[in-house]
């Protein structure tokens, strides 16, 4: 049996699986109230940086800080999901004993693809955020990382992607990604430093993060298994739909989650 820890990314007390591979972790913990979960800026830890990098503090502290053959990274209100259906969602969540049988052919879990449609992956960032940290990104894994040029041209111009930094890797896989991930996005970091973007938009660090994960298993060529994700709440898909479609017609940046 491999030993496996999946990390909840949490800013909020909410309802949590049982099964014991599933950690839930108080994301942006630094200076805030405890809600009764582990924090994440305990050990070795940028947990200061959630209010930009977003769920990333929670990967930066699993990665620096927990000890076991597989970890990955969830949230409070969107999982991997079971096979197995059932009203109740959070027993529709993947379970450790389905995560085996899947860890014995693949050492990659992946959320399935998010389909764009209409556009591309830069396209759709283009249109719906700031365009300018996309494009810093690019220059800087062109300076550091050139080797990964050509897989950075080939994603941007995709219409799916795996999304919402997502995923379960073997531990060695994550140092690999982790140390080429947080190298492009401290150095983003002094780049952008200046910026004067709202509290939506300056959490484009997490973002960014989304696009890169594809960047970094084109290059490398692992063999990946996607899962179909499972959301805990209700997505208001209308404001959804009609604020993708006023992005790509008529330039109105996305104001907020939904």
């Amino acid at each position: 049996m491999k030993s496996i820890k999946i990390i909840i990314a949490a800013h909020k007390k909410y309802q949590m699986p049982k099964e014991k591979m599933y950690l839930p972790l108080h994301v942006g913990a630094e200076g805030k109230e405890d809600i009764g979960f582990q924090k994440d800026n305990t050990g070795k830890n940028i947990s200061k940086k959630n209010p930009y990098f977003c769920e990333l503090t929670g990967l930066y502290w699993a990665w620096k800080n927990l000890d076991a053959d597989y970890i990955g990274l969830v949230h409070y209100r969107r999982y991997f999901a079971s096979k197995k259906k059932n009203k109740n969602k959070f027993e529709s969540i993947l379970t450790e004993n389905e995560l085996q049988k899947y860890l014995s052919d693949y050492d990659i879990i992946v959320p399935k693809k998010r389909k764009y449609w209409i556009e591309t992956i830069y396209n759709h960032y283009k249109h719906t955020m700031h365009i300018e940290t996309l494009d810093e990104t690019i220059k800087i894994i062109a300076k550091k990382y050139p080797e990964y040029l050509n897989s950075v041209n080939k994603v941007m111009k995709k219409r799916s992607m795996h999304a919402f930094n997502m995923f379960i890797m073997k531990k060695e896989y994550l140092d690999e990604y982790c140390n080429w991930l947080f190298d492009i996005l401290f150095e983003l970091e002094k780049k952008m430093k200046n910026n004067n973007y709202d509290s939506f938009h300056a959490r484009f660090y997490g973002r960014v993060s989304e696009r890169l994960l594809d960047v970094w298993l084109d290059y490398k060529g692992y063999k990946y298994k996607e899962v179909p994700f499972i959301y805990m709440e209700k997505i208001n898909w209308w404001k959804k739909g009609t604020s993708f479609l006023k992005a790509k017609f008529f330039k109105k940046k996305y104001d907020g989650s939904f």
